[in-house]
């Protein structure tokens, strides 16, 4: 919510860039930053100053790959007790999702953090437990700092952390988007701080500001950009300086770097990105599922899955597209008849823009 003091700064911030009479495209890569843009009606106002601000893949769910959903499903049907996050449960793969196979009988737990899974696996001592740890920099740590307190041997993670940094080079090696300028995720940047994001600027240069979750936050960061734009400058901006810092959190990076090492892979939409996953380290591989029940997931090895017919999430996480450009959107699609993860993750596109009644 604007407070009276924040209200007239946005009133100013608008007025400022409609005079400046710009047509800019930014992205961002945060669902909680769609979430406010569209819940505020920011996405609105900011179109009529001139200024598109789409999501790209911000959504740890929704770039999740079908394979990795696969393997899940497949570990659960070989007894495998398998846990994950509410919305990872409701993803459809190829034919069902982890929801409908817990209907049918399968030991397949919701839970809300690694620490739950371990728990289960401490408890049922008799049962191989794996958790899908997906996420980017923000979970990862509790994931890392999980596995160096040395957990039951029935425990494992299904590895699918990813990185944002190289995701967003990807998508300026791909060109299919002109892009001004990238408003970088606040929770993210708590971790990774401002410093791995410099490349961009240099590079390619492009203006990029870190910013908080708030509508001024948003707005703020926005006109940041602006700034850099009219002054012909790329650099990285710190909007959210009462949480982010230059150097990020240096315990939870260091947490990182003895667990995890980076590694090549997709993501939904993408080809595969170099040096955009954390992999678990050779000196952990005893909790490494993929390792650990090598032999059920053989089947999955060398198989490749498509998105589910008329999706566009893929697209959406490429910042090709909107929500009302698909096809399926509030017809086949909806929250409770999902196609693809962009309508099933609070953080994804799709489902933010159904909530918001904005179809």
């Amino acid at each position: 919510m604007f407070s009276l003091r924040d209200k007239k700064l946005a009133k100013e911030i608008v007025s400022k860039i409609k005079k400046l009479d710009v047509n800019l495209k930014f992205m961002h890569v945060c669902g909680t930053h769609q979430d406010t843009l569209v819940k505020h009606g920011l996405d609105v106002l900011l179109r009529d100053c001139g200024i598109e601000i789409g999501q790209g893949p911000g959504c740890p769910v929704c770039v999740t790959t079908p394979k990795e959903i696969e393997e899940m499903l497949l570990l659960a049907r070989s007894g495998k007790t398998v846990a994950s996050f509410g919305d990872m449960i409701n993803v459809p793969g190829e034919k069902q999702s982890l929801q409908s196979m817990k209907t049918e009988g399968y030991d397949v737990r919701t839970v809300y953090g690694i620490e739950d899974a371990v728990n289960l696996a401490t408890e049922h001592k008799d049962k191989d437990v794996v958790f899908m740890a997906v996420g980017f920099e923000t979970t990862a740590p509790t994931t890392a700092s999980v596995l160096l307190k040395n957990p039951p041997s029935n425990f494992s993670i299904l590895c699918c952390h990813r990185t944002v940094p190289n995701a967003l080079k990807a998508i300026l090696d791909m060109g299919e988007v002109k892009l001004h300028g990238l408003i970088e995720p606040g929770h993210v940047s708590t971790i990774i701080g401002t410093k791995p994001y410099e490349f961009i600027s240099k590079e390619y240069h492009i203006p990029q500001v870190v910013a908080g979750f708030e509508p001024i936050d948003l707005l703020m960061g926005t006109w940041m950009l602006v700034q850099q734009i009219e002054h012909g400058e790329a650099c990285v901006q710190n909007e959210y300086t009462r949480v982010v810092h230059e150097q990020g959190n240096v315990k939870a990076l260091k947490t990182l770097e003895k667990v995890f090492e980076p590694g090549d892979i997709k993501w939904r939409g993408f080809p595969v990105i170099k040096e955009s996953s954390l992999e678990l380290r050779s000196s952990f591989e005893e909790y490494d599922a993929r390792k650990k029940h090598e032999n059920e997931l053989k089947s999955l090895k060398n198989k490749e899955f498509s998105e589910p017919e008329g999706c566009r999430c893929g697209e959406l996480l490429r910042g090709l597209v909107s929500p009302s450009e698909c096809p399926l959107f509030g017809q086949a699609c909806t929250p409770s008849t999902p196609v693809g993860p962009c309508m099933v993750s609070v953080e994804g596109s799709c489902n933010i823009e159904y909530r918001y009644f904005k179809k």
